[in-house]
């Protein structure tokens, strides 16, 4: 049984309907990516999954029941934009904001030193939170989120602010909390964390989903139409293909080169053309098309 259900969820701002009938669900002990581009409905759809806002026609469920006050207390929201209070002690807040959730406030203690911990943050939890980076801030909210608990976690941008060590330190605990049998909603634009987090995900354009299903089996789906070669030389050798509209060249470096190819038959021909013409490459590699071209493809046709 799916913990979170969307079923023809609309939701309209006047004239503009944000999210027009989306269906979608989140299953036990998953992580499920909500990919689009901006202004695709993301947003709102989320508001109505953490109960901020209501939808104007179906039905959000968490365990079978309609979202509201009460799946509020047993939900975690990391949002996209700053909830903090400015000038509150950040050590403070936290308890705040655990006493809103019920925690006790000594287990709120407790909770909010081993967090610190896990972050390096526990010389700031005296400082006010205008006095923190943006990154820090962040962890501060991503603490907020997980002090209850939740079964089920939103997280919007996660690693918005976040540098190399800190966003691997959070990619870490948020597969600690997976394996710990939480489901987490995981929205983001960059295309690279969904494929290594991820493993369901739901693609959004224009308030209406266009894709959803697992990550491996959507990928899949789209076949083998990339070719990866690592190889010396200008490249020459692919200059017939590309006159004959055979393939597309997606990027182009000094060591190599990322084809789509538009002709099944293709990869052979082009790794005859190597061998004839004596290129040496490194890397040959037929793979399927990564979620980044997956993304374009088809929110540029929607």
């Amino acid at each position: 049984m799916a913990i979170l259900t969307l079923r023809g969820a609309t939701k309209r701002y006047g004239a503009v309907t944000a999210v027009d009938h989306v269906s979608f669900e989140a299953r036990p002990g998953r992580i499920l990516g909500m990919l689009g581009p901006n202004g695709a409905g993301k947003t709102s759809a989320i508001r109505m999954i953490a109960d901020i806002t209501a939808p104007d026609e179906g039905e959000v469920l968490l365990d079978g029941h309609p979202v509201g006050p009460w799946s509020q207390k047993v939900m975690g929201y990391l949002p996209e934009e700053r909830g903090l209070y400015r000038k509150l002690k950040v050590g403070e807040q936290l308890l705040f904001l655990a006493a809103l959730k019920g925690i006790p406030r000594a287990k709120a203690k407790e909770k909010v030193h081993y967090w610190a911990q896990r972050f390096g943050l526990e010389q700031w939890l005296v400082r006010k939170t205008q006095e923190l980076s943006k990154g820090m801030q962040q962890k501060v909210q991503f603490i907020a989120a997980v002090l209850p608990e939740p079964r089920f976690l939103i997280l919007d941008e996660p690693f918005s602010g976040l540098d190399p060590i800190n966003s691997e330190l959070l990619r870490e605990i948020i597969f600690e909390l997976k394996s710990a049998g939480r489901t987490i909603l995981f929205a983001s634009h960059r295309m690279e964390q969904v494929e290594q987090l991820c493993d369901d995900i739901c693609l959004i354009a224009r308030g209406k989903v266009l894709i959803h299903g697992g990550l491996r089996e959507v990928k899949r789906s789209y076949g083998r139409n990339t070719l990866f070669l690592d190889f010396e030389g200008d490249g020459a050798f692919l200059a017939p293909f590309l006159r004959a509209g055979r393939i597309e060249v997606k990027s182009r470096d000094a060591r190599g080169a990322e084809l789509r190819l538009l002709d099944t038959r293709v990869p052979r021909a082009i790794l005859d053309a190597m061998i004839s013409q004596q290129v040496n490459f490194y890397r040959y590699e037929l793979a399927e098309p990564s979620l980044t071209e997956i993304f374009i493809s088809e929110v540029g046709e929607s």
